[in-house]
Order: C-alpha cells, then structure tokens, then sequence
C-alpha cells in the first residue's frame, strides 16, 4: 500500500499560521515598549533597535499581581516570627490547606442523651408508624403484591392520612413569646 502524499496546502497553512504567530508576538512586544515612556528613557535599549540585547525575561513564577508572594529579607524582622521548615530552610506563610487542627478542643461538647423511646404516648408512636409506615407499605405492595385488593390500599392510605393529621393537631397551637426558636 502506498501512502498519499501530504497535501502541500496543509503546510503552507501551517507555514502561515507561523508567520501570523511571529508577527501577533512582535507588535504585541512593540505595543509594550512603546505604551507611554520610551524604554530609552527608562535607560534600557530599545527592544526594535538593531545591535541591542533583548532584556532577560522574569519566569512564570515571579509573576505576582496582588503581591501576595513574601520574600525572604532579612529587613522582615526577627528570625523567631518566620516559619522555618524541617530542613532548616525559611517557609512562606502558606496557605488555607496548610492549617493544622488543634485536637486539645476535643471533648468540650457532649451533648445529652435523647430521651427514651419507652416513655412515649402510645398514640403518638402509632401515628408515627402509620406516617412513616404508610409510604413504605404502599411501596412494598406495588412491587411485590401486584393484585392486592383495592380495600387493602384504601385502608393503608387512610392509616396514612390519619396518622398525618393526629400529628398536625398535636402541634401547639400557640406561640411561646420567650421562644426565639434557636431549640427544636
């Protein structure tokens, strides 16, 4: 089998497509320059100018908008105040996932025990069943009892909706005025 030949079409795109990326990074560098002072004035060469030396570029990581980067001068202040590392080097401040939890805070809060299910009023456990149960019980039956009778449905959802309300009227129905309702 024999291999097409690469369309020549392609690489002279390709050759363009250079020719347009030197030329964006050659007005930008320009625009940069020669955006308000000269760089003559400054006392640097003219970046355009023939003969002259292009000026050394920063690296990626000393790029720091907001100044957020410290650096390490002894003018800082004492050496106790600086973080230093393990192997004896200074450390920068570091950042939100370097903190530390202080585990002496453990134990202060113990919350009381919630009150015996045993005590309840019997009523009261029973709507809780049918409200909880009443959903469950409709569910299990359209899954497995496929030909339940329809009285058997009627009186899970009647078991249902009684059991809602009996808890509705056991609300109170009056406001406590002292109660800013931070307690459940």
């Amino acid at each position: 089998m024999t291999r097409p030949d690469p369309d020549p079409a392609d690489q002279s795109a390709n050759k363009d497509d250079d020719a347009v990326w030197l030329d964006l990074v050659a007005r930008l560098e320009s625009t940069s320059s020669s955006s308000g002072d000269s760089a003559e004035e400054h006392g640097r060469p003219d970046a355009g100018a023939p003969g002259s030396v292009p000026p050394a570029r920063k690296p990626f990581s000393a790029f720091d908008p907001l100044g957020l980067a410290t650096s390490a001068t002894p003018a800082e202040g004492p050496d106790e105040d600086r973080p230093e590392r393990r192997d004896g080097q200074e450390e920068s401040p570091g950042g939100p996932r370097d903190y530390e939890v202080d585990d002496a805070d453990d134990g202060d809060f113990v919350p009381e025990e919630p009150p015996s299910l045993a005590g309840t009023e019997p009523l009261t456990m029973l709507a809780w069943l049918g409200a909880v149960g009443g959903p469950i019980a409709l569910l299990s039956t359209a899954m497995f009892w496929r030909s339940a009778p329809l009285a058997a449905v009627l009186g899970i959802v009647a078991a249902f909706v009684a059991s809602v309300v009996y808890l509705i009227m056991r609300l109170p129905h009056e406001k406590d005025e002292y109660d800013d309702g931070a307690r459940i």
